[in-house]
């Protein structure tokens, strides 16, 4: 006889992990969720709604919890803490779980985890909340409104506005309930129709990309890894805005490139895919582990116009200078602008740690800009909406090396369609491009193409 699994206990699990541990939300719900593989699609959906949506709105629901509740959550032993936040976006946000379920389970779950002696707490706290949920519609913060730190939310105000802030943080909200993947289709190993037909054969929604047809919104699949196409290598895990680096770098056949910090190796893989298995891309990164990555993905795509190898961006490889036709550098940021898809990234980053990440990109450009020969290209991107690590860093490169902005779209492979007519207007005017999320792409992105020129002209 098999024991019923409590799903909340699994989501519990997570939210430790990750608001308490500090460790990466993703890639925390990947592991619970191949762990858990054999679950019902409802109840796997279950947990990435709750967890998800927990760590999404911990700065909002600390607030309501902190209303009723004579210990502050700061004060709370963390399972306590998180039983509460997790009762309480139940309460407010999922209409399909009863008050009763909700307040029950988080009494049932505190002595699970063994602290008997709080359960009348816990239990009053959640169910005063629950009578009282409703005046809990809106706020005139953005800080609470948003669930966003209210140091981001005076940054952004700064850089761009309260109204444009307003407009990235609605673009941020994320509805875990109505969740779509978007994945990229290796069209040098398969053709559109054959990876479409084979995810609809086993009841995925496939939605088409509008303007990029090799580009799929995957949605009301139950497991991943579990997809023929997956299995097969016909499709990656990409967000559009990742796809555009290597639409914008648009390789030519036999091209040698590096991709220099690129785990897990979507943007390598895409490089190799364009190259229709000529040339060669080397996907770098720093660390065993995380090379492991693109190896993994590289073994599944089959791909045998790419390699992976460890190495720090930092460091100079001398039997490179020179020799590659395109270098990505897409380098370690600040993640601001993925923040709907990584809600965890918006508690560990602060002020100080951003500067040091623009003064690490400029380190690494000015590494890796030597292994671009001449007329040849340097992608440079982030996810990232912070000016100091985008459009300021740009400024500096020119300034510092002999490279020019290309912003000519007929050269990337890029729709006009795929921008908004201020972000088309910053790419032809100034070469890069500062995508913040909206309709288009639901995540931020910055991204900028750069042609060594040739000492010849």
């Amino acid at each position: 006889m098999t024991t019923k699994v409590n799903t909340r206990q699994i989501v519990l699990d997570i939210l430790l992990e990750v608001l308490e541990k500090g460790n990466f939300s993703h890639i925390v719900m990947r592991q619970a969720l191949n762990k858990y593989g054999y679950l019902e699609k409802k109840e796997r959906a279950f947990i990435n709604r709750l967890a998800n949506g927990t760590i999404e709105k911990a700065i909002e629901l600390d607030y309501i919890i902190n209303q009723f509740s004579k210990t502050k959550t700061t004060k709370m032993k963390p399972v306590i803490r998180n039983i509460l936040r997790m009762t309480v976006y139940q309460l407010k946000y999922m209409d399909s779980v009863p008050t009763s379920a909700a307040c029950n389970e988080a009494v049932k779950l505190a002595q699970i985890k063994g602290f008997h002696t709080l359960k009348g707490f816990i239990n009053g706290v959640a169910r005063t909340i629950s009578r009282n949920i409703e005046q809990f519609q809106t706020y005139d913060s953005l800080s609470l409104t948003y669930s966003m730190p209210e140091w981001l939310v005076n940054y952004w105000n700064t850089c761009y506005g309260r109204e444009k802030t307003k407009q990235i943080l609605e673009s941020m909200t994320s509805e875990y309930s109505h969740q779509e993947i978007c994945v990229r289709c290796n069209l040098s190993n398969c053709d559109l129709d054959t990876i479409i037909a084979s995810l609809q054969a086993q009841d995925v929604c496939v939605r088409i990309h509008p303007q990029l047809p090799f580009v799929l919104y995957l949605s009301q699949y139950d497991y991943l890894e579990g997809l023929e196409a997956f299995v097969n290598g016909w499709i990656q895990v990409q967000d559009i805005t990742s796809i555009l680096v290597g639409l914008f770098a648009n390789p030519k056949k036999d091209n040698i490139c590096i991709d220099v910090c690129a785990a897990p190796g979507g943007k390598s893989l895409h490089l190799a895919d364009l190259l229709e298995h000529s040339g060669m891309v080397e996907s770098r990164d720093l660390t065993y582990d995380k090379v492991s990555l693109i190896e993994e993905n590289i073994e599944r795509s089959k791909f045998t116009n790419i390699k992976a190898t460890v190495w720090d961006a930092t460091v100079l490889d001398e039997a490179m200078i020179g020799k590659a036709d395109i270098v990505i550098a897409d380098l370690p940021c600040s993640g601001l602008g993925i923040i709907s898809n990584k809600p965890d990234i918006k508690y560990s980053m602060t002020k100080e740690k951003m500067d040091d990440l623009a003064t690490l990109q400029r380190q690494i450009l000015e590494i890796v800009q030597q292994y671009v020969k001449e007329d040849g290209i340097l992608i440079y991107s982030t996810c990232t909406i912070n000016p100091e690590e985008n459009e300021k860093n740009i400024q500096w490169f020119l300034n510092q090396f002999p490279f020019e902005l290309c912003s000519d779209l007929e050269s990337t492979n890029v729709p006009k369609e795929l921008f908004d007519d201020s972000e088309f207007a910053m790419l032809t005017e100034k070469g890069y491009v500062q995508l913040f999320p909206n309709k288009k792409h639901a995540t931020g992105f910055f991204i900028a193409k750069l042609k060594r020129k040739n000492n010849k002209n």
